[in-house]
Order: structure tokens, then C-alpha cells, then sequence
């Protein structure tokens, strides 16, 4: 089955040449779609469809590759998906046919083309990010945390007397957040009564201060814990004792 796509950019332009140079391709009206849309969206709904209906042995007609595509990549992926369907592309202006050597030969063009271009996006990108650290400057998001603040969590993580829901709370971010910095952290283990929230730069009448949590060593038989798990069941223990 032929099967053709045309697209304008807005609804002011006129489709009506892309669809009579598909009809006299031998695309029956039917099965002309026509999108408007601009190239540079990432979804175009005629197209989506025209994806779906293809089968293997079909062909697919449009007027002029940057009538598919909205980037060289774009196309370069599209074909890609095409070949691996068993369908065709044929483009009516520019004497691309993929069920012909020289039609198969340019898309193969075109695909180093489009990994010089990837390959220069990237060279570039690396260049920029280390001309800015030698700034001083990080790329990303600034962190919600400060470095006093990701360091007492930490320390109160390890003490075991808290919960990360607890930490999250006292510093008021998500608990997602939290995780992050803890698995980046490496700050000693210390004892949690030893930090306040004031420390952490919270507002005290806001987050109140959780109760001072049981010590980790056994008062009786001085086992210290190697786990999370075996603290808390120790504190359950000492909680019934």
C-alpha cells in the first residue's frame, strides 16, 4: 500500500500542492494525512498515525524531507524505523526512493551527516561545561542543601536515632531529596543529641526537636549494633524492658 504524509507548518498555509503531487504519485485521497503542525514539534498526530498503519511492504510518499522530519536526527531516526518495519520511503522532489540502491545510498549520507552533527553537539557541550568549571562555575540546579546542613543529616542518619523522613522534615525537603545527599555523603557518624535543628537552619517553632533517641549500646550487655535492623530491634527490647 502507498500511503502519504504532507504537513504545513500553520493553518493559514495551503497543503493542497504536497497532496496533488502525491495524488499524482498514484496515493490514493484516502490515504493522503496531512498534519498542521510546525516541524519543530516533537509530536504531530497525522503522522503518529501514519506510523501505525504502515505494514511491512509498504511505502510511505511525501514531497520533500524536511516535510517528515523536524531535525536531521529525526529523520535519520524515522528511517531507521521505517527499515525495521519493511517500509519504504519515497520522496517525490528530491529523487529519493529506499527501495533503490542510490535512494538507500543517500539516507546512508545522510546518516553521517546526522552523527557529525550529534558528535559536534557533544564536543561542544563538553567544551562550554569545562570552560565554566575553570569559572568556578557547576552546571545544574544549585542544591536545596547546604553543605553544614547535608553534613549534620548525615551525621544524624548514622546515629540511627532518626528516620529519613525525620531528617527530610526537620530541613523541610522531600525525602527523595534527602536521599540523594546522603548517598554523595561521607561525613563521620555521630551522636544525634549532639545536633539541633538550629544547626540545620530550621525554624525551631516550625520542626520541635524530636526526643533524644536510646542509646546504641546495650546498657546491660554493651552489644553495639552492626545494623539498622539489629538497633532497632534493640530499642524495641529496651522499649519493653
Amino acid at each position: 500500500m502507498l500511503i502519504g504524509y504532507a504537513r504545513v507548518s500553520t493553518g493559514d498555509q495551503n497543503p493542497d500542492h504536497q497532496i496533488d503531487a502525491l495524488r499524482r504519485a498514484g496515493v490514493a485521497p484516502a490515504n493522503i494525512h496531512v498534519d498542521h503542525a510546525s516541524g519543530a514539534k516533537a509530536s504531530r498526530p497525522k503522522l503518529d498515525l501514519v506510523l501505525k498503519l504502515l505494514r511491512d511492504g509498504d511505502q510511505l510518499a511525501i514531497t520533500r524531507l524536511d516535510r517528515l522530519g523536524r531535525s536531521v536526527l529525526h529523520l535519520i531516526g524515522l528511517g531507521a524505523e521505517l527499515r525495521e518495519k519493511g517500509v519504504g520511503l519515497k520522496v517525490l522532489e528530491q529523487g529519493i526512493d529506499t527501495a533503490t540502491a542510490e535512494g538507500r545510498a543517500m539516507f546512508g549520507m545522510l546518516s553521517v551527516l546526522a552523527e557529525l552533527q550529534r558528535e559536534l553537539i557533544v564536543a561542544n557541550t563538553r567544551d562550554g561545561l569545562a570552560a565554566a568549571r575553570a569559572r568556578g562555575r557547576k552546571g545544574g540546579r544549585p542544591s536545596k542543601l547546604t553543605t553544614e546542613q547535608v553534613e549534620h543529616a548525615q551525621r544524624l542518619y548514622d546515629a540511627g536515632g532518626h528516620t529519613v523522613a525525620q531528617i527530610a522534615g526537620l530541613l523541610g525537603v522531600r525525602r527523595t531529596t534527602l536521599y540523594g545527599h546522603l548517598s554523595k555523603s561521607a561525613a563521620a557518624p555521630a551522636d544525634p543529641a549532639t545536633s539541633s535543628p538550629a544547626d540545620l537552619g530550621v525554624n525551631t517553632l516550625e520542626h520541635p526537636a524530636p526526643a533524644r533517641s536510646t542509646p546504641r549500646a546495650c546498657p546491660s550487655c554493651e552489644n553495639e549494633p552492626t545494623t539498622r535492623a539489629e538497633a532497632a530491634h534493640q530499642r524495641a527490647d529496651l522499649a519493653v524492658s
